[in-house]
């Protein structure tokens, strides 16, 4: 229990305490905070006012909390993460030893702790490289029987390796930020011969369910990180929806994958939730009875992250329907395997990379992660609240996507990530 007062129901639990930038009208400037409740602490004006005093090893640090993103925390480590937010969960707590520092500090209060609903978030983290993995099992074989029937619907690699792609890190944007309408090529008659594309926007515009985790730590260049040392590089999660146009997506991705079709924007939740957080919350992933090679092996079982994930999608009208219910332990691989083979080649990580989970989709029709799936590629209509349906997303469609793990009064959770579908623009 917080002395300050904090819903059950909230994401932002005193179990939680997770790590965003944000901005005032009083002070525009991007800065590190915390979520607590309703509330945002504003941690560059906690740490001016003496909020750090009862610790000299963070006292050392406190300039990254002035940093206008998160990597200079990120870097310093998971036990300093860890120090942290230790330290602000007790300055926090209803028996706080620390009284003087926040709870008794009226001047501080009024000037650190901001209601969430008067600030701008920020992207939390400078994004310098993007990874999107493809480590649902149950969406990549739903996708693979659609386009190559079920003798075929998995790759051959597809149980040896974590499959991924490179993004494009400079389009991910924070919750909120609208998402417009992409042009592209897009063959219009599959059947056709020759194939000759058309230039045109795109019609099958579609999200997709993720989470998304960023790295802490960099390896040198040439330097495989070993899966079971892969945990301390994890900074911490994000909800993440990889906003995909399928048609594009069709036409581009062979023979080298995804590229226009997925970077017209990724979003991302503002806030992350430190990796230390989630350690209740691991546990074991889709099982994998292919025998791996010795860098993948991990010793422990259970490395996946388990979060409860709900997918909403409301229309311009305002009709709200919730469109899938989902978990994250649906993935084959976990963070530390995927960390273990991208690294495995010598590639060098840095504070601030993000990798996606891939679609996460659980067994069922109403856990699928994206529209493709729910609609077998558009042959069967979603049906919304308020009478409309949809094959694809259209124009002045929002999508926000939830996520938490725990129990009322100690959740940990992500709050939303949302992004409205706007119309593309002319070209030229």
């Amino acid at each position: 229990m917080s002395w300050l007062s904090v819903s059950p129901t909230s994401h932002f639990s005193l179990a939680n305490i997770p790590f965003g930038v944000v901005s005032t009208a009083a002070d525009t400037s991007p800065r590190p905070a915390i979520a607590i409740g309703d509330y945002a602490l504003d941690l560059r004006v906690f740490a001016a006012g003496g909020g750090f005093a009862g610790s000299a090893d963070i006292k050392k640090h406190v300039a990254v909390f002035s940093a206008p993103t998160l990597n200079e925390f990120a870097a310093l480590g998971r036990s300093f993460h860890r120090a942290v937010r230790g330290y602000l969960r007790a300055v926090l707590a209803a028996d706080t030893k620390h009284p003087e520092l926040l709870r008794d500090n009226e001047q501080l209060r009024k000037a650190a702790l901001v209601p969430r609903a008067e600030v701008q978030n920020h992207l939390p983290m400078a994004v310098g490289d993007y990874t999107d993995f493809y480590a649902g099992k149950n969406h990549a074989y739903n996708v693979g029987v659609l386009f190559r029937g079920r003798d075929n619907a998995l790759q051959p690699n597809y149980l040896h390796l974590p499959v991924a792609y490179h993004g494009r890190a400079s389009s991910v944007v924070v919750s909120g930020t609208p998402i417009r309408r992409p042009w592209g090529q897009i063959l219009k008659d599959a059947k056709a011969e020759p194939k000759v594309p058309v230039l045109a926007t795109a019609e099958k515009l579609d999200l997709e369910l993720e989470m998304g985790m960023f790295i802490c730590r960099e390896n040198k260049m040439g330097s495989p990180v070993p899966v079971d040392e892969a945990d301390d590089y994890v900074f911490g999660y994000v909800l993440l929806n990889d906003w995909s146009a399928r048609d594009l997506q069709l036409w581009e991705t062979v023979p080298l994958g995804p590229f226009t079709a997925k970077n017209l924007g990724t979003s991302i939740s503002a806030w992350v939730v430190l990796a230390d957080a989630l350690k209740d919350a691991k546990g074991p992933g889709i099982p994998n009875d292919t025998p791996l090679l010795p860098y993948l092996q991990e010793k422990s079982k259970d490395n996946v992250v388990g979060i409860e994930l709900e997918v909403d999608l409301i229309t311009a009208n305002g009709d709200k329907t919730t469109i899938s219910k989902t978990n994250s332990k649906h993935l084959l691989w976990s963070w530390p395997q995927m960390i273990a083979h991208h690294s495995i080649s010598g590639c060098n990580l840095r504070p601030g990379d993000l990798f996606g989970s891939g679609t996460i989709s659980g067994e069922d029709s109403t856990s699928r992660g994206c529209i493709l799936e729910q609609t077998q590629g558009g042959k069967i209509a979603l049906k919304l609240q308020g009478g409309e349906e949809r094959t694809f997303l259209q124009d002045g469609d929002t999508v926000v996507i939830r996520g938490w793990a725990g129990k009322e009064g100690a959740l940990v959770g992500f709050g939303e990530v949302e992004g409205t579908i706007q119309p593309a623009l002319p070209l030229f």
